[in-house]
C-alpha cells in the first residue's frame, strides 16, 4: 500500500513539474508575442500616416509584407501553444485517470479492512486471538496490531485523500488550460482574417507597382542613387578616419590615444551580440544586397539596416566612444558617425542632433530624433570594422 502511495505523490510531483516547465515556456511567448504586435502596431501607424501620400509605395510593401511576416510568425505561434497545450492536457489527463483508479482500489481495500475490522469488534474474539499466540513475543506483535490497526488505516485514509485533493487541483488547472486553448483558438481565427487582409493590400500594392512601373521605376532609381552616395561617402570618411589614425605622429600622447582605442575596441568586441538596438522599431532593410520585391532588380548594398520607428524615437549610441562626424547627406538627413577604436557607428535619418564632433559619448545616450522623410519614419544605422561593413543584426541583442 505504501508503494502505491508513494507511486501517487511521485506521479503529482511531476505533474507539478510540468505545470511549472509549461509556465516557463508560455511566459517567453508572450513576451515573444508581445514585441511581433508592437511592431505591428509601428507599421500601422506609418502605414496610416502614408495614406495621403503616392510617393510611398515602395515603402509601404516592405511594411506591409513585413507585417505579413510579423501575422504568420504569430499564427504559427499560436498554433505550437495550442498544440502544446493540447499535448500536456491529453498527457495528464491519462495519468489522472491512472491515479484515480490506484486510488479506488486503494479505497476499496481498505473499506474491506474496516469492514473486516468492523465485523470483529468484539473485544472478546482479539483477546482469544492474543491468548492463542505461540509465545509472549507473538502475543506482544498481535497486541501491537490490534493496537494501531485503527489510527494506520485513518492515517492512510488520510493521505488517499490529500492525494485525491491534489488531483482535483491538477483538474482545475487543466480545466484554465483548456479554457486557455479555446482563447487562443479564437485569437488565431481573428489573426488569420488580419493576415488575409494584408496579403490582400500587399497584392493590391504589387498590382499598382507593375500597372504604374515607369513612375515608380523613377524613384526606385532616385533611390538607388542616394544609397550609391551614401555608402560612396561613408567609405571615404572612415578611409580618411582610419587614414588619421595610421598616419599620425608617434609622439606620446598619440601613443596614448592608439592604447585608449585599443582598449576601446576590444571591449566593443566582447559585446558582440550584446549591444544595445539604437532604437526601438521593425527592421525593413536589411543588411546585404537583395532584389526589389517587385521588379526584377537588384538593390544597391546595404551596409546596415533600415528600421521603422514609431514618430519623435530617439537615437541612442550602442557603445561609449567619440563623436567622429555630424554631417548632412542628401536623402538621409543628418547622420552622426561615433568612432570606437577600431570600429565606427553610424546613425543617419536624424533631426534635432544633440552632439557634435570629438564629443564623448555613453551607452545608450540620446544622439538625437529619428526624423521623417518622405512620410518614412526610420533610422539607417551601421557597424563598421575598419574599412568593412558589418552586419549589425550580429552584434546587436
Amino acid at each position: 500500500m505504501k508503494r502505491y502511495l508513494k507511486l501517487i505523490y511521485v506521479t503529482a510531483c511531476l505533474l507539478c513539474f510540468s505545470t511549472g516547465a509549461f509556465s516557463q515556456d508560455t511566459k517567453a511567448q508572450e513576451e515573444r508575442k508581445a514585441r511581433l504586435e508592437k511592431e505591428i502596431a509601428i507599421i500601422d501607424r506609418q502605414l496610416a500616416e502614408n495614406a495621403s501620400k503616392s510617393n510611398t509605395k515602395l515603402a509601404d510593401l516592405n511594411l506591409i509584407r513585413k507585417k505579413v511576416s510579423n501575422r504568420k510568425e504569430l499564427v504559427a505561434q499560436s498554433d505550437r501553444q495550442i498544440k502544446k497545450i493540447n499535448d500536456d492536457i491529453y498527457l495528464t489527463q491519462l495519468e489522472i485517470n491512472k491515479i484515480n483508479k490506484r486510488v479506488e482500489t486503494l479505497t476499496e481495500h481498505y473499506s474491506k479492512l474496516v469492514l473486516s475490522a468492523y465485523k470483529n469488534r468484539d473485544a472478546r474474539v482479539w483477546y482469544m486471538y492474543m491468548l492463542a499466540s505461540d509465545n509472549l513475543g507473538q502475543a506482544l506483535r498481535r497486541f501491537g496490531y490490534f493496537k494501531n490497526l485503527s489510527d494506520q488505516m485513518k492515517d492512510e485514509a488520510q493521505k488517499i485523500r490529500a492525494v485525491k485533493q491534489e488531483l482535483e487541483e491538477e483538474k482545475e488547472k487543466l480545466s484554465k488550460m483548456k479554457k486557455e486553448a479555446e482563447a487562443l483558438k479564437a485569437e488565431r481565427v481573428k489573426e488569420l482574417e488580419s493576415l488575409k487582409k494584408d496579403e490582400s493590400k500587399a497584392d493590391n500594392v504589387v498590382k499598382q507597382l507593375k500597372k504604374d512601373r515607369r513612375t515608380y521605376e523613377k524613384q526606385l532609381n532616385a533611390k538607388k542613387k542616394e544609397v550609391q552616395a551614401l555608402n560612396k561617402e561613408i567609405e571615404r570618411l572612415i578611409a580618411a578616419a582610419m587614414k588619421d589614425k595610421t598616419s599620425a605622429s608617434s609622439s606620446s600622447s598619440t601613443k596614448k590615444k592608439t592604447v585608449v582605442d585599443q582598449k576601446l575596441a576590444a571591449e566593443f568586441v566582447k559585446n558582440k551580440g550584446k549591444l544595445p538596438w539604437p532604437a526601438e522599431g521593425v527592421i525593413v532593410g536589411r543588411f546585404g544586397s537583395h532584389k526589389h520585391p517587385v521588379y526584377n532588380i537588384v538593390m544597391p548594398q546595404n551596409n546596415g539596416f533600415d528600421l521603422a520607428v514609431a514618430k519623435g524615437e530617439e537615437a541612442k549610441a550602442v557603445f561609449d566612444g567619440v563623436v567622429s562626424q555630424v554631417m548632412v547627406l542628401p536623402g538621409y538627413n543628418q547622420c552622426v558617425m561615433i568612432d570606437h577604436g577600431d570600429y565606427f557607428t553610424l546613425y543617419c535619418k536624424l533631426k534635432n542632433v544633440n552632439v557634435k564632433a570629438d564629443d564623448k559619448v555613453k551607452t545608450g545616450q540620446v544622439l538625437g530624433t529619428v526624423d521623417t522623410i518622405n512620410g518614412q519614419t526610420q533610422i539607417h544605422f551601421e557597424i563598421w570594422k575598419g574599412k568593412t561593413a558589418q552586419n549589425p543584426e550580429n552584434w546587436l541583442k
